[in-house]
């Protein structure tokens, strides 16, 4: 909570300077996040731009009470997720909304498509449910305890962890199968 801290103090300060710092610290991990739900880096860099200009003209509605970076993630999966829904033709989508084979989509540089294994991680992630998917993605990859996840997704530590757990054992079943 320290390091939100500073942030917080520095965007209540100077907003401009704060706002820099916080992209200095948010911009790679935010990008990434999205950008594995995503795939497409062009719509990766929409939703990251969205969701940093919604965290400037919203902050004065984050709970200091939570961590930073939970509430960060939130805002930029909802904007993944709208992206993808636009991708389907709807308006909007939600987490709780979120259908199964959205995440079925090729990348374009995002993977090494010359490592067999890369290819075969990155489609049994992508064949994941919304939950499942995000809740990986956001323990593995980010390293975010299971109540953070819980607050970007809005559940409970052990539906994310249950999501993980599963998701999980789901990756290591289509490798298993798919040699």
């Amino acid at each position: 909570m320290t390091d939100d801290n500073v942030f917080i103090q520095a965007i209540r300060k100077r907003p401009e300077h704060g706002f820099r710092l916080l992209l200095q610290r948010y911009q790679q991990p935010v990008y990434w996040h999205i950008r594995r739900l995503v795939v497409a880096h062009d719509d990766a860099q929409d939703a990251m731009q969205e969701t940093f200009v919604r965290v400037f003209r919203s902050f004065d509605q984050y709970d200091e009470n939570q961590p930073l970076a939970a509430w960060i993630f939130r805002i930029a999966t909802n904007e993944a997720l709208r992206i993808l829904g636009k991708r389907k033709g709807e308006a909007q989508l939600l987490l709780d909304e979120a259908s199964d084979d959205l995440f079925n989509l090729k990348a374009d540089d995002y993977v090494d498509y010359s490592d067999a294994e890369a290819v075969k991680l990155q489609k049994a992630i992508l064949a994941l449910p919304a939950k499942q998917q995000v809740a990986f993605n956001l323990r593995y990859y980010d390293e975010m305890s299971y109540e953070d996840i819980a607050l970007v997704t809005g559940s409970t530590a052990a539906n994310v962890k249950a999501n993980y757990h599963n998701a999980k054992e789901k990756i290591v079943n289509y490798l298993k199968t798919n040699d």
